[in-house]
């Protein structure tokens, strides 16, 4: 059994779409990638809200990352309370000295899997099935005891994109999200218009970006 990570404050406000940081940009652009690997990410655990630091593995990935992203233009950046998200968005803007803020948005959170949290899948299908791990894992609107369904993050997400899209028209700034692998699903799926099926089979990278223009 892994040792539970301490558990950070969260910040759901989305104030920071107050602090107008204007740019240029003819055509604002988003840079969505998720964290790389964590140590519970490595050893199979649901991790959920727990704070679980990158592995060495990990830190390489962010690096990768990084250096995709190297010809890119950053003006502000998004990231979410959890280390995992701060140290691979500190990791790309190394590469950016034109970034000129950071802000933290828990809209973008990893899915709390509540009492799961911290428990490994092999244990839970052992004393499950394989069928109900892979349920609580990749069923839409199927939330694990004391936590949230896939439904219930893009109910939180959702207005974080409009935000965002509302931000970025106003501000003409391109924009860096370190996200999670669950709160992504959500957020391709709004802008690559995906089926709720296909957004369930989504597999995001730990080494890659997606990139989406706002019109």
């Amino acid at each position: 059994m892994a040792r539970k990570p301490k558990k950070p404050d969260f910040n759901f406000s989305g104030k920071w779409g107050k602090k107008d940081v204007v740019g240029w940009r003819k055509q604002p652009t988003i840079y969505l990638f998720r964290h790389a690997q964590t140590v519970f990410n490595k050893n199979h655990y649901f991790t959920g809200w727990l704070d679980s630091r990158l592995t060495p593995f990990g830190r390489v990935q962010a690096k990768v990352i990084a250096r995709k992203l190297s010809n890119k233009e950053i003006d502000i950046a998004i990231c979410t309370s959890l280390s995992r998200s701060r140290d691979t968005l500190a990791a790309v803007l190394k590469r950016h000295p034109e970034c000129r803020a950071v802000f933290t948005d828990d809209r973008m959170l990893e899915r709390s899997y509540g009492k799961l949290s911290g428990t490994s899948h092999a244990k839970y299908e052992r004393e499950h099935s394989a069928g109900e791990l892979h349920d609580i894992r990749r069923k839409y609107d199927y939330p694990p005891p004391g936590g949230e369904s896939i439904r219930m993050v893009e109910k939180r997400v959702l207005p974080f994109i409009r935000d965002l899209i509302k931000y970025m028209k106003k501000n003409k700034v391109n924009v860096a999200i370190s996200a999670h692998g669950n709160s992504m699903r959500p957020f391709r799926r709004y802008f690559e218009k995906l089926t709720k099926a296909q957004m369930m089979k989504l597999e995001n990278p730990w080494d890659d970006y997606f990139e989406y223009k706002i019109k």
